[in-house]
């Protein structure tokens, strides 16, 4: 039989199943794959109708903007969400919580979809930090449906922690404002119009508002010393809630540090360079050491989720050669969260637990998942051909070039400390021998679908990639001062 046969639970179990699902909730899970396909085929339609040189375009009032950077995450946070929603529909019948809430667990996705392509478009950073945490108010409930020991604790804290980071980069807001005031000067939050109201001078309040707001957003990254809600969120979580945060949520965070570089580029960038680099050391020396002692797979890659920001902040620290080497990395990183959570979520249906130790011989008990697990380990630790390779090496090329021999010297080691403490970890659960009895647990292809399109992206992002994506990956990178 195949691997990606359709599994075939018993009789009782669908029965029981069927009696668990909301009167009229049929259509529900089909009518979010429509609509997040529909959302997909749009930004595509978009990104090949309007080339680079018609961008950027401004709508409501320019407080929204089609420009390069809002072109790309459009796309993939879309793309992502298709094959979040593809997972749904294929888990609806054998998932009794998911059947029981499919209702409102779809209602609250499409909110949050709708929410973060309105954050990816703003032209406005306070209209942008709003919609940030309207998106984690929309996650929230989701997280509660986890099947954690406390999830509405986890859910909490999540919320909690968002407002912390979020009140923090408000605060940063108010400094640039009192920067203005003291200088005499109007400031406006717009991206495009931001710029006219800093000073090329040494000015304490404007530094303290790019630290504050560097600082909060980082938060929302996971970058450490503000990374503790990430690792139990993403645990704690559903897996289709976890790959939403990792790969689609935190997209939204990165496209604000992004415009924040944008608007600053040529002010100040000396000491958002420091900063980023010290988020970045600490972030990648506490995911190693996490990473050693984790024996929780969903918990495991949550803190690689960790390794992941500290890259990418020691990317955006020295910009110019490494700049396209961090766009491809997170590109690809969407990917990659997506590909494990999901994968992960088909683990814990068939062991019942997110713990390593139970786990042994995955590969022969679900041959297909855990060949995907497999595929999508070796893409998160940067090997070839995955895109995460090509970007790792650009980023550490670049930082090299940059003539910062600490920077390369400590991501070399922490990604190596990384490496081998995940395959510790990992590789006994994927390949030891089997504790479980009875056949091999199949997968139906609706539910292999969407991971077999992840690995396909990473592996062509990774080898060869169309010249118009390569185009909208430099004008992003241009525009961090790439």
């Amino acid at each position: 039989m195949s691997a990606l046969a359709p599994a075939a639970p018993s009789p009782d179990i669908l029965v029981e199943l069927e009696d668990q699902v909301e009167p009229g909730s049929r259509w529900v899970a089909p009518t979010l794959v429509m609509v997040a396909l529909i959302a997909w085929l749009a930004s595509v339609a978009v990104f090949i109708t309007h080339p680079l040189a018609q961008l950027p375009l401004y709508f409501a009032k320019r407080y929204l903007v089609l420009d390069a950077t809002s072109l790309l995450f459009v796309v993939l946070v879309n793309t992502v969400f298709l094959g979040i929603s593809v997972y749904i529909l294929s888990r609806e019948h054998s998932s009794a919580n998911l059947s029981h809430d499919i209702r409102s667990r779809a209602g609250l996705m499409l909110t949050f979809m709708l929410i973060i392509n309105l954050g990816v478009m703003s032209n406005h950073l306070i209209l942008m930090w709003a919609l940030i945490e309207l998106s984690t108010l929309c996650a929230a409930p989701l997280v509660a449906r986890g099947d954690a020991a406390s999830p509405k604790g986890v859910a909490w804290r999540y919320m909690l922690y968002s407002a912390m980071t979020l009140s923090i980069t408000f605060l940063g807001f108010m400094c640039l404002a009192q920067s203005a005031h003291l200088r005499g000067v109007d400031i406006s939050f717009a991206v495009d119009e931001l710029g006219q109201a800093l000073s090329t001078n040494s000015d304490g309040w404007q530094r303290l508002g790019l630290s504050f707001m560097l600082f909060g957003l980082g938060g929302k990254l996971g970058l450490a010393p503000l990374y503790s809600w990430m690792p139990e969120t993403y645990e704690a979580a559903p897996t289709s809630t976890s790959a939403l945060l990792a790969a689609v949520q935190f997209n939204i965070s990165v496209v604000a540090v992004f415009r924040i570089l944008q608007v600053f580029h040529g002010y100040e960038s000396g000491f958002a360079s420091q900063e980023l680099l010290l988020m970045g050391y600490l972030s990648l020396v506490v995911a190693a050491v996490q990473v050693m002692a984790a024996r929780n797979y969903k918990r495991l890659i949550a803190y690689a989720c960790v390794s992941s920001s500290g890259v990418i902040a020691l990317g955006l620290s020295v910009g110019k050669a490494a700049a396209y080497g961090v766009v491809l990395y997170i590109v690809s990183n969407a990917f990659v969260k997506s590909l494990l959570f999901l994968t992960a979520g088909r683990l814990r249906a068939v062991y019942g637990t997110n713990d390593v130790a139970p786990l042994s011989g995955v590969i022969r008990v679900m041959p297909f998942s855990g060949l995907l697990f497999t595929v999508g380990i070796f893409a998160l630790l940067g090997f070839p051909p995955f895109a995460s390779f090509l970007a790792e090496m650009m980023i550490l090329s670049g930082i090299v070039q940059a003539g910062n021999l600490m920077a390369f010297t400590l991501m070399c080691v922490m990604l190596t400390v990384i490496f081998v403490a995940t395959g510790r970890t990992v590789f006994p659960m994927l390949w030891g021998a089997s504790k479980r009895e009875g056949p091999p647990v199949h997968e139906s292809w609706i539910a292999a679908l969407p991971k077999l399109g992840f690995v396909f992206i990473l592996i062509m992002l990774g080898t060869y990639t169309p010249k118009p994506i390569t185009e909208l990956l430099i004008a992003v990178a241009q525009s961090i001062g790439g």
